[in-house]
Order: structure tokens, then sequence, then C-alpha cells
């Protein structure tokens, strides 16, 4: 049985094509789910434990939004945001003309020297690259000892929900991807050098009113570690390089 661990049958340049198609829309359509789009800055916040003068690597940064957050919780630090996407590097730029942008090709070989960044920001990207090991294990080389990453996903049983959801509402669909399972992405993490200090699922209704989400995520809180958090459409993994 194929698992994530594998080299995937798409490739990372698949991957831009998708994001540059719909890098026009992209903003437009997260902002229409706005609240369960922007809980992944909220979470990563809470665990990336910003010090004063880090320096940050968020990939993908897509529009860039989470570096207003990063900003937010600390202002002292240097956040670098790699983007495989010019489509969306552009969109970025139009919003936030002071970001600190990366053009990348490719998630197995990044430009960017060892032992660089003191955190590692990565969402909903996992899922996407053409070779989940090279590109955690190039994470892990540009991290400097002792960096902590917070990284975000969807989880296997969000496929079926996730397809539902684009038939019905739209938006900007997500190209190639596999969303892998939770045990997955811990063994894959234990792999390439990442301990894992923290895992958490989270959003468990990511429409309706934003008491009906809260309710949500209430019970999805009490029910980390079992079944019910996998059904949390975005699975939050917290390492440190070791």
């Amino acid at each position: 049985m194929k698992t994530i661990a594998e080299k995937h049958n798409w490739s990372d340049k698949d991957v831009e094509k998708h994001w540059d198609s719909v890098a026009h829309v992209y903003v437009e359509e997260n902002n229409k789910v706005k609240n369960a789009h922007d809980q992944r800055f909220r979470e990563s916040i809470k665990n990336l434990n910003l010090e004063p003068g880090a320096k940050i690597l968020n990939i993908s940064s897509r529009d860039a939004e989470a570096d207003d957050y990063l900003h937010t919780s600390e202002p002292i630090v240097d956040v670098i945001n790699a983007e495989i996407s010019q489509g969306l590097m552009n969109e970025a730029v139009k919003l936030r003309p002071h970001i600190k942008q990366v053009k990348i090709d490719t998630y197995s070989d990044l430009p960017f020297e060892a032992n660089t960044f003191d955190r590692v920001l990565s969402l909903e990207t996992l899922e996407h690259v053409s070779n989940p090991i090279r590109f955690l294990e190039e994470l892990h080389r540009v991290s400097t000892a002792k960096a902590r990453m917070v990284l975000s996903c969807p989880p296997h049983t969000s496929e079926i929900p996730y397809q539902v959801f684009t038939a019905l509402f739209g938006g900007h669909g997500e190209g190639p991807h596999r969303f892998p399972k939770s045990k997955e992405v811990k063994e894959m993490l234990e792999q390439t050098g990442w301990k894992l200090l923290h895992h958490k699922g989270t959003v468990l209704f990511p429409v309706g009113p934003s008491s009906f989400q809260d309710f949500g995520e209430k019970i999805i809180q009490k029910f980390q570690g079992t079944f019910i958090s996998e059904l949390g459409i975005r699975q939050f993994f917290v390492g440190e390089k070791y």
C-alpha cells in the first residue's frame, strides 16, 4: 500500500501551476471562510514560542498573511516568506509590499544555507509536495539546532468532505495533493530528525456561525487522541529539531 512517504506521481511544477492558476481568486475565496482559514495562524502563534531576533521560514507563504500574525506577536523577528507560485507572490506583494519573499522552484531543494532558521512555519503544504520526506529533510537542514517547527495539514479523513465542499461551494481547489493520516506524518517527522512535541486536531466544523464553530472546537478538544480528533480538517504537529 502506498504511503505519503513515497514520492508522488505529480511534480512540484504541477503544484506551482495549480496555485498560479488560482492566485487571482485565492484571497477572495479564503475570505468566504475567513474564521476557519485564519485559525491556522492563531493556532500557530500559540505553538511557535517566538523570541526577539528569531529568523523564521514561512513555507508555503501564499499571500503571506502569516507575516502579519508573526510580526504582531513578536515585532522583532526576521520572516522569510517562501513560495513556489509566482502568481501568489505577486498577490502577496500587492497586499503587503514590505514583506520579504523568496521564490522556490522545488520543495526538495530549498535555496537556503544550512542552520539558518530558528523557527519553521509550514501550513497546508506537506500534502502537496511531490516528495514529502525530502521536503522535511530540507526543513531540517536549513534549521538551527533545537529549532521549532509548526506544521499543519488536513488528515486523510478530510478527502471526501473536501470533495463535497468543493462541489457545493467551489473555492480555489487544492490541486495535486494527498491528505495523510496523522500516523504517517508522525512517522515522517521521526524519520527526518524532528522530535514531535505536540499533535492536535482542530477545526471540526469549518463553516457555519461562529458559535457553531466554537462548539466544534470544544468537542474536538475534549476528544484529542481519539478518532474524533482525526475528523478535524486541520491537524497541527509541533516538532523540535534533533
